[in-house]
């Protein structure tokens, strides 16, 4: 069992989301950050849909019941394991009573933690682990980690630590162009681009709002449609809302842009007050960079399957 002591600000159960079930009006929900989730259950060689424990913030503190293998990713909320200072990016090995807790960073916002075989007693729920905390479904009981929950895993002897860098952090998000764009005025179009935005407080799993002082309010009106994870509207406040993972599934609002799948994790771990600019790309050059995130993932599991099988 692991035994959460301190529950923090919206842990959760997630996995890489919920798929097909859109047109029933049921969200995504899942890891914000899929880059780091599948890379912690590389790490463990888990399968990389595998549940993990999203840690939103930090501020959180967990107690293993049996010896097993974790691995921590994402950004570094300054885990400690038994007080002892422990980076993200890594696996360990954690004993019976061992105590795992988290601060928080100025500089990242989710943490992932992921032990070796997954929580196995997370049942699925339209063939995804994900919690929609909105529904109120999935994970554990549909709902964010409580104080004195407890998750079952199977114990582990202890495997060697190994490690691996994720490509860094970014602050400048690459899109592609809406199919609303040109209903907006042209100085309005451009000023997506050359400027810097601000998340919000009000920001959440459901969308990344953000401002900046120069308007471009509008009112522009379009019929209802689908959205997705991604989809920048524009509401007649000309304060885009950038889509996340929890977000509807249909929306009335101009949509001027879609941020490329390769880059929606730097969104997950953007915190109200960071700035963050829009820079436009064309569909190959998004496809590309989705590329070079699967040969980076796969790099990763050869070198642990290739380091486990040596220390056999």
């Amino acid at each position: 069992m692991l035994t959460i002591l301190k529950s923090g600000i919206q842990t959760c159960i997630q996995d890489l989301g919920r798929y097909g079930f859109r047109h029933l009006g049921v969200s995504q929900a899942g890891v914000m950050d899929p880059l780091a989730a599948k890379s912690a259950n590389i790490l463990l060689n888990n399968s990389t849909d595998s549940a993990v424990i999203e840690i939103t913030v930090g501020l959180c503190k967990f107690k293993f019941d049996h010896p097993t293998n974790f691995s921590l990713t994402g950004a570094d909320l300054g885990a400690k394991l038994n007080g002892k200072s422990i980076a993200t990016g890594w696996r360990y090995h954690a004993e019976a009573n061992d105590i795992l807790t988290f601060a928080s960073s100025k500089s990242g916002t989710r943490a992932y933690f992921a032990v070796q075989g997954g929580f196995n007693d997370v049942t699925p729920v339209m063939h995804s682990s994900a919690t929609d905390i909105q529904a109120g479904f999935g994970g554990l009981s549909g709902r964010a980690l409580q104080d004195g929950d407890v998750l079952p895993y199977t114990p582990f002897n202890a495997l060697d630590s190994i490690g691996a860098a994720l490509p860094d952090y970014v602050d400048t998000i690459r899109v592609i162009p809406g199919p609303h764009v040109d209903l907006l005025p042209k100085d309005n179009q451009q000023s997506l681009y050359n400027q810097q935005w601000q998340v919000q407080p009000n920001s959440n799993r459901m969308g990344l709002r953000v401002a900046s002082d120069i308007d471009i309010s509008h009112n522009v009106s379009i019929t209802s449609q689908a959205v997705s994870p991604g989809v920048i509207q524009l509401p007649p406040n000309g304060q885009p809302i950038v889509l996340l993972n929890d977000c509807q599934t249909t929306g009335g609002y101009p949509i001027i842009a879609h941020v490329i799948e390769a880059d929606l994790r730097h969104l997950g771990q953007l915190h109200a007050g960071a700035r963050c600019q829009f820079r436009a790309v064309n569909r190959l050059q998004a496809q590309q960079a989705l590329d070079q995130q699967q040969q980076h993932l796969a790099q990763l599991k050869i070198a642990v399957l290739h380091h486990d099988k040596k220390n056999i």
